[in-house]
């Protein structure tokens, strides 16, 4: 067993989990000024206030391991990326802080709203700053510029990660809400699908320009043909998106959302693939000495079992409509 191979899956399904489930409740962030009434943004942040600190849960889990089994990778990239990591997280504060606050508080509760939205907006904008960031390259001889991570390419992956949570945010609230608010959202999906789409495509042309060994990668090996059906799966996931809103389906939107946010992910990890940074160090490279991993693999199969069954739980327990006279406030 490859054990570096086993770690690498599991970073990588963390990260997926969290972009899946803290990229929606972020995302209602996001669409929260196009719908200014207070009840229904009390409704849409009643959807995920019993689950939204949960979904945290795999950032740590992924930064933990990438601690634990890469050590040079988290060094390297925690210093060359300082500022827009440290961004990120004093924006998952404000946005915390605004889920503690905001149902408490009466005067000052637009303060909190518009923490909120910054909060969620801005998170979600400095982690794609730094997946664009991350994918354009870190030298290892620290070398970095302070504000090397500030890139046209890296601003775009950024603003692409916003409208990805955006559309995460509006189909989850579809799946969760009804009546007029419901019809409003429906109508806010199929545009943010389209956006979103405009950014795939400029992404995957813009990464194998800048880097000629993503286009090696691509093109002049047996990989191009495998990639073939990706595009074909993009555009068949948004013609169904398109009939899906057309039809008001409640569900399908949201399953269509998470198919493109997993193509996107498997297409990245495919990009990557075998390096821990792109086109300095490969994952075996980087890996932390076999009996470590070993060690806290022992752990991770005890810790990842434990934090999907709460997390399934609570999703169940908290299943169905969200609805203006329920009264599962946050607390």
């Amino acid at each position: 067993m490859d054990v570096t191979v086993v770690w690498a899956a599991i970073i990588a399904l963390g990260l997926f989990m969290y972009v899946v489930l803290d990229g929606f409740d972020l995302g209602i962030g996001i669409v929260f000024p196009f719908f200014p009434d207070e009840k229904e943004r009390n409704l849409m942040m009643n959807t995920v206030a019993p689950v939204w600190d949960g979904n945290e849960t795999w950032l740590v889990l992924g930064g933990a391991g990438l601690f634990a089994v890469f050590p040079v990778v988290y060094s390297t990239v925690l210093s060359a990326l300082y500022l827009p990591l440290i961004f990120m997280l004093a924006c998952l504060i404000f946005r915390g802080v605004s889920f503690e606050l905001r149902a408490k508080a009466n005067r000052t509760r637009h303060l909190w709203d518009l923490a909120f939205i910054g909060g969620s907006t801005g998170a979600a904008f400095f982690q794609g700053i730094v997946l664009g960031a991350f994918l354009q390259g870190i030298p290892l001889d620290g070398s970095y510029a302070a504000f090397g991570w500030l890139t046209p390419f890296s601003l775009l992956t950024g603003l692409g990660l916003v409208v990805t949570y955006a559309l995460l945010g509006c189909c989850w609230l579809v799946v969760k809400t009804e009546g007029d608010l419901q019809r409003r959202l429906h109508r806010v999906v199929w545009p943010l699908t389209i956006i979103l789409l405009g950014f795939i495509a400029v992404v995957s042309l813009w990464t194998p320009l800048q880097d000629p060994n993503v286009a090696q990668r691509w093109f002049a090996s047996g990989l191009f043909y495998r990639l073939l059906p990706v595009p074909f799966l993009v555009a068949v996931c948004a013609f169904l998106m398109h009939r899906a809103v057309r039809d008001r389906h409640h569900k399908t939107p949201f399953v269509l959302a998470l198919a493109l946010v997993l193509i996107g992910y498997l297409g990245l990890l495919v990009t990557l693939w075998p390096y821990a940074i792109p086109s300095s160090m490969t994952l075996w490279e980087a890996a932390a000495p076999r009996s470590s991993q070993m060690f806290t693999l022992v752990g991770a199969a005890v810790i990842i079992p434990i934090i999907l069954s709460y997390t399934t739980m609570g999703y169940w327990v908290f299943r169905g409509k969200v609805r203006h006279d329920d009264q599962h406030h946050y607390h």
